[in-house]
């Protein structure tokens, strides 16, 4: 099993859920981040002074999927979350050693 973690912008997250659970991904959690990579914010004006704006605002939608679906899953979110400028994100897959669901302890990919 793996975890996938995808750092994008807020307005594709509805197109990117849309495509994983086309592709069977049956759940997911999102937060609201902030953060900046090489685009290191931007500067705005404000009632005729300048500041800086560090951090943007980002979704983390994370998943873990069966090591089989990992390829497809990285692809779908780079597919679907790509808009060709700076600060489109990116994906991190990681390792999970374990998953147990609560309600039932079931575990592992039948945790999924």
């Amino acid at each position: 099993m793996r975890k996938v973690e995808a750092i994008i912008k807020p307005f594709k997250l509805e197109e990117v859920k849309d495509a994983l659970r086309a592709m069977g991904v049956e759940g997911m959690t999102v937060s609201e981040v902030k953060g900046f990579g090489r685009q290191k914010g931007h500067v705005e004006i404000y009632r005729g002074s300048e500041y800086a704006v560090d951090f943007l605002p980002k979704v983390k939608v994370e998943v873990v999927v069966s090591d089989d679906m990992v390829q497809d899953t990285v692809k779908a979110i780079c597919e679907h979350a790509r808009t060709g400028k700076i600060g489109d994100g990116k994906v991190f897959v990681s390792p999970v050693l374990s998953a147990i669901r609560i309600r039932t302890g079931e575990q592992d990919e039948g945790a999924l």
